[in-house]
Protein backbone atom coordinates (compact mmCIF):
# COMPACT_ATOMS: atom_id res chain seq x y z
CA UNK A 1 0.00 0.00 0.00
CA UNK A 2 1.87 3.30 -0.96
CA UNK A 3 0.71 7.18 -1.01
CA UNK A 4 1.44 8.86 -3.94
CA UNK A 5 4.06 12.02 -2.49
CA UNK A 6 4.36 10.85 1.22
CA UNK A 7 7.37 10.91 3.51
CA UNK A 8 6.94 7.67 5.15
CA UNK A 9 4.05 5.06 5.39
CA UNK A 10 2.32 2.45 7.16
CA UNK A 11 4.18 -1.07 5.91
CA UNK A 12 2.64 -4.74 6.80
CA UNK A 13 3.01 -4.56 10.15
CA UNK A 14 -0.48 -4.05 10.15
CA UNK A 15 -2.35 -6.68 11.95
CA UNK A 16 -4.29 -9.28 9.85
CA UNK A 17 -7.36 -8.65 11.76
CA UNK A 18 -7.73 -4.91 11.21
CA UNK A 19 -6.72 -5.35 7.04
CA UNK A 20 -9.86 -8.11 7.28
CA UNK A 21 -11.55 -5.71 8.84
CA UNK A 22 -10.23 -3.13 5.64
CA UNK A 23 -11.90 -5.50 2.90
CA UNK A 24 -15.20 -6.27 4.70
CA UNK A 25 -15.94 -2.84 5.24
CA UNK A 26 -19.38 -1.82 2.98
CA UNK A 27 -19.34 -0.49 0.12
CA UNK A 28 -20.53 3.71 -0.57
CA UNK A 29 -24.90 3.21 -1.44
CA UNK A 30 -25.35 2.57 -4.82
CA UNK A 31 -28.16 4.91 -5.32
CA UNK A 32 -25.21 7.86 -3.81
CA UNK A 33 -22.56 6.78 -6.15
CA UNK A 34 -25.47 6.83 -8.98
CA UNK A 35 -26.54 9.78 -8.29
CA UNK A 36 -23.01 11.69 -8.31
CA UNK A 37 -22.11 9.98 -11.26
CA UNK A 38 -25.22 11.72 -12.78
CA UNK A 39 -24.59 15.00 -11.57
CA UNK A 40 -21.28 15.07 -13.20
CA UNK A 41 -23.45 14.60 -16.62
CA UNK A 42 -23.89 18.28 -18.57
CA UNK A 43 -27.06 16.61 -19.97
CA UNK A 44 -28.31 14.94 -16.61
CA UNK A 45 -32.24 15.72 -16.29
CA UNK A 46 -34.02 16.85 -13.13
CA UNK A 47 -36.59 13.41 -14.05
CA UNK A 48 -33.35 11.47 -13.82
CA UNK A 49 -32.31 12.91 -10.90
CA UNK A 50 -35.35 12.37 -8.97
CA UNK A 51 -36.04 8.81 -10.09
CA UNK A 52 -32.93 8.02 -8.27
CA UNK A 53 -33.57 9.97 -5.48
CA UNK A 54 -37.32 7.84 -5.40
CA UNK A 55 -35.67 4.29 -5.38
CA UNK A 56 -33.58 5.40 -2.05
CA UNK A 57 -35.75 6.73 -0.04
CA UNK A 58 -33.26 6.83 2.80
CA UNK A 59 -31.12 8.89 0.34
CA UNK A 60 -34.38 11.26 -0.20
CA UNK A 61 -35.13 11.52 3.66
CA UNK A 62 -31.69 12.64 4.16
CA UNK A 63 -31.34 15.31 1.58
CA UNK A 64 -34.34 16.65 2.81
CA UNK A 65 -32.99 17.01 6.28
CA UNK A 66 -29.81 18.26 5.08
CA UNK A 67 -30.99 20.78 2.16
CA UNK A 68 -33.32 22.15 5.59
CA UNK A 69 -30.12 22.88 7.57
CA UNK A 70 -29.11 26.07 8.29
CA UNK A 71 -25.74 25.10 6.27
CA UNK A 72 -27.28 25.04 2.74
CA UNK A 73 -28.94 28.78 3.36
CA UNK A 74 -32.05 27.71 1.12
CA UNK A 75 -34.95 31.03 1.66
CA UNK A 76 -37.72 28.14 1.74
CA UNK A 77 -38.23 25.06 3.25
CA UNK A 78 -37.66 22.33 0.40
CA UNK A 79 -40.52 19.90 0.39
CA UNK A 80 -40.16 18.02 -2.68
CA UNK A 81 -37.52 16.05 -4.40
CA UNK A 82 -38.27 18.33 -7.63
CA UNK A 83 -37.76 21.37 -5.48
CA UNK A 84 -34.75 20.12 -3.82
CA UNK A 85 -32.85 19.63 -7.48
CA UNK A 86 -34.34 22.91 -8.80
CA UNK A 87 -33.46 24.96 -5.87
CA UNK A 88 -30.27 23.65 -4.60
CA UNK A 89 -28.68 23.26 -8.05
CA UNK A 90 -26.27 19.64 -9.00
CA UNK A 91 -23.42 20.94 -7.33
CA UNK A 92 -24.59 21.63 -4.27
CA UNK A 93 -27.17 18.13 -4.65
CA UNK A 94 -23.86 16.30 -5.48
CA UNK A 95 -22.45 17.34 -2.16
CA UNK A 96 -25.53 16.86 -0.38
CA UNK A 97 -25.84 13.68 -1.58
CA UNK A 98 -22.35 12.32 -0.77
CA UNK A 99 -23.20 13.49 2.63
CA UNK A 100 -26.32 11.84 2.87
CA UNK A 101 -24.55 8.36 1.35
CA UNK A 102 -22.32 8.81 4.20
CA UNK A 103 -24.64 8.95 6.56
CA UNK A 104 -26.03 5.45 6.52
CA UNK A 105 -22.23 4.34 7.28
CA UNK A 106 -21.47 7.13 9.56
CA UNK A 107 -24.20 7.82 11.67
CA UNK A 108 -23.49 4.81 14.00
CA UNK A 109 -21.96 4.83 17.61
CA UNK A 110 -17.86 4.21 17.21
CA UNK A 111 -16.66 2.18 20.13
CA UNK A 112 -13.07 3.06 21.00
CA UNK A 113 -13.39 6.88 20.28
CA UNK A 114 -16.62 7.71 22.74
CA UNK A 115 -18.79 8.63 19.90
CA UNK A 116 -22.71 8.50 20.59
CA UNK A 117 -24.45 7.54 16.97
CA UNK A 118 -24.70 10.32 15.03
CA UNK A 119 -21.57 11.78 16.60
CA UNK A 120 -18.97 11.13 13.89
CA UNK A 121 -21.57 12.16 10.71
CA UNK A 122 -22.23 15.61 12.60
CA UNK A 123 -18.34 16.71 12.99
CA UNK A 124 -17.71 15.10 9.72
CA UNK A 125 -20.99 17.80 8.34
CA UNK A 126 -19.22 20.80 10.19
CA UNK A 127 -15.50 19.63 9.10
CA UNK A 128 -16.51 19.78 5.19
CA UNK A 129 -19.13 22.99 5.86
CA UNK A 130 -16.00 24.67 7.33
CA UNK A 131 -13.71 23.22 4.61
CA UNK A 132 -15.69 25.33 1.97
CA UNK A 133 -16.18 28.53 4.04
CA UNK A 134 -12.21 28.60 4.50
CA UNK A 135 -11.29 27.76 0.75
CA UNK A 136 -14.27 30.69 0.04
CA UNK A 137 -12.77 32.76 2.73
CA UNK A 138 -9.36 32.11 0.97
CA UNK A 139 -10.98 33.20 -2.55
CA UNK A 140 -9.75 29.39 -3.62
CA UNK A 141 -10.43 28.00 -6.81
CA UNK A 142 -14.27 27.42 -6.73
CA UNK A 143 -13.63 23.80 -9.09
CA UNK A 144 -11.61 22.13 -6.25
CA UNK A 145 -13.88 19.66 -4.07
CA UNK A 146 -12.59 20.32 -0.45
CA UNK A 147 -16.21 19.50 0.33
CA UNK A 148 -15.49 15.54 -0.14
CA UNK A 149 -12.39 15.17 1.75
CA UNK A 150 -13.38 16.44 4.29
CA UNK A 151 -16.78 14.85 4.89
CA UNK A 152 -14.67 11.38 5.39
CA UNK A 153 -11.76 13.02 6.66
CA UNK A 154 -12.71 10.09 10.05
CA UNK A 155 -13.93 7.57 7.95
CA UNK A 156 -11.01 4.90 9.35
CA UNK A 157 -12.77 5.52 12.75
CA UNK A 158 -15.31 3.09 11.65
CA UNK A 159 -12.86 0.22 10.92
CA UNK A 160 -10.47 0.82 13.71
CA UNK A 161 -12.66 1.40 16.56
CA UNK A 162 -12.85 -2.13 17.89
CA UNK A 163 -9.27 -2.20 17.45
CA UNK A 164 -8.77 1.16 19.51
CA UNK A 165 -10.96 -0.14 21.95
CA UNK A 166 -9.10 -3.07 22.44
CA UNK A 167 -5.97 -1.32 23.44
CA UNK A 168 -7.94 1.66 24.92
CA UNK A 169 -5.40 1.20 28.21
CA UNK A 170 -2.50 1.51 26.26
CA UNK A 171 -3.31 4.59 23.87
CA UNK A 172 -4.96 6.48 26.93
CA UNK A 173 -1.87 6.08 28.88
CA UNK A 174 0.10 7.93 25.53
CA UNK A 175 -2.61 10.52 25.46
CA UNK A 176 -2.41 11.06 29.14
CA UNK A 177 1.07 12.40 28.87
CA UNK A 178 0.66 14.70 25.77
CA UNK A 179 0.73 11.94 22.79
CA UNK A 180 -2.10 13.25 20.14
CA UNK A 181 -4.50 10.58 19.76
CA UNK A 182 -3.67 9.72 15.88
CA UNK A 183 0.07 9.26 17.20
CA UNK A 184 -0.97 7.13 20.01
CA UNK A 185 -3.07 5.14 17.57
CA UNK A 186 0.09 4.39 15.52
CA UNK A 187 2.65 4.06 18.30
CA UNK A 188 0.04 1.12 19.91
CA UNK A 189 -1.38 -0.30 16.46
CA UNK A 190 1.31 0.56 13.72
CA UNK A 191 -1.63 2.17 11.79
CA UNK A 192 -4.06 4.94 12.45
CA UNK A 193 -7.42 5.82 11.60
CA UNK A 194 -6.21 8.68 8.93
CA UNK A 195 -4.07 5.80 6.95
CA UNK A 196 -7.22 3.02 7.71
CA UNK A 197 -9.43 5.94 6.01
CA UNK A 198 -7.05 6.69 2.36
CA UNK A 199 -7.33 2.31 2.80
CA UNK A 200 -10.93 2.67 2.60
CA UNK A 201 -11.15 5.41 0.03
CA UNK A 202 -8.62 3.52 -2.52
CA UNK A 203 -10.87 0.53 -2.08
CA UNK A 204 -14.15 2.72 -3.33
CA UNK A 205 -11.61 4.42 -5.96
CA UNK A 206 -11.77 7.78 -4.76
CA UNK A 207 -9.34 10.40 -6.62
CA UNK A 208 -5.45 10.70 -5.25
CA UNK A 209 -6.13 14.55 -4.39
CA UNK A 210 -9.05 13.09 -1.73
CA UNK A 211 -6.99 10.28 -0.60
CA UNK A 212 -4.16 11.89 0.68
CA UNK A 213 -6.00 14.88 1.85
CA UNK A 214 -7.76 11.78 4.12
CA UNK A 215 -4.19 9.62 4.91
CA UNK A 216 -2.73 13.49 5.67
CA UNK A 217 -5.19 15.07 7.36
CA UNK A 218 -3.61 15.03 10.64
CA UNK A 219 0.05 15.82 9.50
CA UNK A 220 -0.30 17.82 5.93
CA UNK A 221 3.26 18.32 6.09
CA UNK A 222 4.23 15.00 6.25
CA UNK A 223 3.84 15.35 2.31
CA UNK A 224 6.80 15.31 0.11
CA UNK A 225 4.83 18.26 -2.02
CA UNK A 226 1.99 19.92 -0.57
CA UNK A 227 -1.65 19.36 -0.67
CA UNK A 228 -3.79 22.45 -0.76
CA UNK A 229 -6.82 19.57 -0.16
CA UNK A 230 -4.20 18.55 2.88
CA UNK A 231 -3.83 21.43 4.36
CA UNK A 232 -7.74 22.72 4.30
CA UNK A 233 -8.94 19.56 5.63
CA UNK A 234 -6.28 19.70 8.28
CA UNK A 235 -7.23 23.06 9.19
CA UNK A 236 -11.20 23.00 8.93
CA UNK A 237 -11.15 19.76 11.34
CA UNK A 238 -9.02 21.40 13.99
CA UNK A 239 -11.44 24.48 13.76
CA UNK A 240 -14.30 21.37 14.65
CA UNK A 241 -12.54 19.81 17.29
CA UNK A 242 -14.40 19.61 20.41
CA UNK A 243 -13.94 16.99 23.50
CA UNK A 244 -17.03 15.54 22.82
CA UNK A 245 -15.93 14.58 18.96
CA UNK A 246 -12.73 12.74 20.98
CA UNK A 247 -10.31 15.07 20.14
CA UNK A 248 -8.08 17.21 22.63
CA UNK A 249 -7.67 21.03 22.96
CA UNK A 250 -3.62 21.12 23.15
CA UNK A 251 -3.96 19.68 18.87
CA UNK A 252 -6.59 22.07 18.58
CA UNK A 253 -4.99 25.15 20.20
CA UNK A 254 -2.20 24.48 18.01
CA UNK A 255 -1.99 24.61 14.35
CA UNK A 256 0.90 23.78 11.90
CA UNK A 257 2.59 27.37 11.53
CA UNK A 258 3.61 25.99 8.25
CA UNK A 259 -0.29 25.74 6.90
CA UNK A 260 -1.31 28.66 8.29
CA UNK A 261 1.77 30.67 6.13
CA UNK A 262 0.91 28.31 2.94
CA UNK A 263 -3.18 29.67 3.40
CA UNK A 264 -1.77 32.89 4.44
CA UNK A 265 -4.22 33.06 7.56
CA UNK A 266 -2.58 34.77 10.49
CA UNK A 267 -3.34 33.03 13.89
CA UNK A 268 -5.99 35.70 14.94
CA UNK A 269 -7.99 35.00 11.67
CA UNK A 270 -7.48 31.58 12.69
CA UNK A 271 -8.81 31.80 16.08
CA UNK A 272 -11.95 34.11 14.33
CA UNK A 273 -12.71 31.32 11.95
CA UNK A 274 -12.41 28.45 14.70
CA UNK A 275 -15.03 30.82 16.55
CA UNK A 276 -17.34 30.86 13.61
CA UNK A 277 -17.01 26.69 12.58
CA UNK A 278 -18.08 26.34 16.63
CA UNK A 279 -20.63 28.33 16.17
CA UNK A 280 -21.75 26.56 12.97
CA UNK A 281 -21.24 23.03 14.48
CA UNK A 282 -23.92 23.79 17.53
CA UNK A 283 -26.15 25.32 15.11
CA UNK A 284 -26.30 21.97 13.07
CA UNK A 285 -26.32 20.01 16.31
CA UNK A 286 -29.78 21.58 16.94
CA UNK A 287 -30.73 20.96 13.84
CA UNK A 288 -29.78 17.57 12.53
CA UNK A 289 -31.20 14.67 14.57
CA UNK A 290 -30.41 11.35 15.06
CA UNK A 291 -32.33 8.06 16.16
Amino acid sequence: MTYSGEKSQTNGSISDKILEKISAFPSMPKAGIKLRALLSEKDASVDQIEKILRHDPGLAANIFRLANSPFFGMPSKVTSLKQAVVLLGFDRLSKIAVAASANKIMSAAVEGYGLSPGDLWLHSIAVSTTAEALAKNRKLDSNHDFYTPALLHDLGKLALGQFVKAKQEKIDSLIEIGVPVVFAEKEVLKTDHADIGARILIKWSFPDDIIRAVRWHHNPDGLEKTSLYADIVYLANLMCQSKNGGSDDQEFNRPYSSVLERLQITPEQYEALADKARDWMDKLSDTLTFD
